[in-house]
C-alpha cells in the first residue's frame, strides 16, 4: 500500500510541475492529510507511514527540479509551514517556534521536519503552485491568483488530490494588454 502511495505522490508532483511550470527556486506548498489517505476523517487517523510515503514520493522530485517544499501543518499549528531555513531566508519569511508532531502539526509536516536539512516553521508563504492531498486547504499559502489544475492523479490512497498553479494579477482595466 505504501509503495502505491509513494508512486501516486510522485505522479501528482510531476504532473503539478509540468502543468504549473514554476521557476527554479520558487516554493511549492503541499498540504497532506495522512488520515484521509488511509480512509479516515481528516485529523482523526494520523498515519505517519502514509505521510512518509508521500514525502518520499515528492521531496526528491522537488529538490531535483530546484524548488523548495513548504509542508503545511494542520490546524493545531495554525497551518504553519515547514521549510528549509534557506527558503525562509531567501524569501524573508518570519520564523516561528514550534516543532510539528503527528498529532500536533500533522504526520506530513512532522515527516518533513525530520527529513529537511535545516527545518524551520513559518506562518505564511506565497507559493507558486500547490498540491492539496485530502482537502487540507492550502489556498492561504498560494500567491493571490490561484488557478485550479485537474491532474490525472486525483487520488492518493483514499484522499482527494487538488492542485493549483498561480499567475500574476491582471491589472489596468480594458485598455491594458497582457502577455
Amino acid at each position: 500500500m505504501y509503495e502505491d502511495i509513494k508512486v501516486a505522490a510522485s505522479n501528482a508532483i510531476e504532473e503539478l510541475i509540468a502543468e504549473s511550470r514554476p521557476k527554479k527556486g520558487q516554493i511549492i506548498v503541499v498540504g497532506c492529510s495522512s488520515s484521509e489517505i488511509v480512509g479516515q476523517k481528516i485529523g482523526k487517523g494520523s498515519a505517519p507511514e502514509a505521510a512518509g510515503a508521500v514525502l518520499d514520493g515528492i521531496l526528491p522530485i522537488i529538490k531535483e527540479n530546484g524548488f523548495f517544499l513548504a509542508a503545511q501543518c494542520c490546524e493545531h499549528l495554525n497551518r504553519a509551514l515547514v521549510v528549509e531555513r534557506e527558503a525562509a531566508e531567501k524569501f524573508g519569511l518570519e520564523i516561528v517556534a514550534a516543532v510539528p508532531k503527528p498529532k500536533a502539526g500533522g504526520s506530513f509536516a512532522a515527516a518533513a521536519y525530520l527529513a529537511f536539512d535545516d527545518p524551520v516553521l513559518v506562518e505564511h508563504v506565497k507559493a507558486a503552485a500547490g498540491l492539496d492531498i485530502g482537502c487540507t486547504l492550502i489556498g492561504m499559502h498560494l500567491k493571490d491568483v490561484a488557478v485550479p489544475l485537474r491532474l490525472r492523479t486525483n487520488k492518493i490512497g483514499e484522499a482527494l488530490v487538488l492542485a493549483a498553479k498561480t499567475r500574476p494579477k491582471y491589472i489596468g482595466g480594458a485598455r491594458a494588454e497582457y502577455e
